[in-house]
């Protein structure tokens, strides 16, 4: 079951509306003592609904979740769909230039606060979640799969696991190898990362900044998942085919 609802991010858009998703597993309604781990997604339009999706397409975790019966709750709030690069910015930990729209202010911290202050405490309040550190996860694509590798990094004391999907890199390396190099991080911190091999065909350097990143993560000692797919592409059908891997390294002895 998915609710749907509207919710506000006053700090990065005042009163605008946007909508937020929850995927709640069918074992919370047949057990009311069950709890769950909770997986935190970014561009949550894209996560559920076809006709919610930006290109008409999403991920298909609705249809994946319930055919797995997999015990795990799912919240996902949609993106800033602004003009003027606005999605950029508000996923994007660090100002950097964009080709298409100049220099962009990094709001990455400001949407990270809003999750962790405003949406993860109403989801813990309004469902059945395991709350804790270890049972706490995040998860998106491009723009999104930065923030993923953000939060579980920048945010380590509250997201034990991440999944970063084809993550746009190319956003202020310097700044974000700094943050991988110097980020306190417990031990055991896990993550999945991947890039399609078209991706890489059609992005100069993508395959060496790939694995820059993740020697940087090896070094400090987080259980790297790295995946290169084949003929993986940047959208969500190819995004869709990886839930099973992503899923599984989320959840493994979890």
């Amino acid at each position: 079951m998915v609710i749907k609802w509207e919710v506000t991010l006053p700090k990065l858009t005042g009163d605008a509306v946007r909508n937020a998703y929850v995927y709640l597993p069918a074992q919370a309604e047949k057990d009311p003592d069950a709890r769950f781990p909770v997986l935190y997604m970014f561009d949550g339009h894209n996560v559920f609904f076809d006709a919610d999706a930006t290109y008409g397409k999403s991920w298909g975790m609705k249809e994946y979740l319930e055919e797995t019966e997999m015990p795990l709750i799912v919240a996902a709030v949609e993106c800033n769909h602004g003009p003027n690069g606005a999605r950029l910015s508000e996923y994007s930990p660090f100002t950097f230039h964009a080709p298409e729209f100049g220099t962009l202010v990094g709001r990455g911290r400001d949407t990270m606060e809003w999750f962790i202050h405003t949406f993860k405490p109403y989801i813990d309040r309004h469902y059945p979640t395991l709350p804790d550190r270890r049972h706490t996860f995040l998860a998106g694509s491009s723009m999104g799969g930065l923030m993923s590798l953000y939060g579980v990094t920048a945010y380590n004391r509250v997201f034990s696991r991440a999944a970063a999907l084809s993550p746009s890199f190319y956003v202020a390396p310097e700044e974000l190898d700094r943050l991988l190099r110097t980020a306190p991080l417990e031990r055991g911190t896990v993550l999945y990362m991947d890039y399609g091999s078209r991706e890489m065909d059609r992005t100069g350097g993508i395959a060496k900044r790939f694995g820059q990143v993740s020697s940087l993560l090896l070094e400090r000692g987080v259980w790297l998942t790295a995946r290169i797919v084949p003929g993986g592409e940047h959208c969500e059908a190819s995004w869709e085919r990886q839930i099973p891997f992503f899923l599984n390294t989320l959840l493994y002895e979890g």
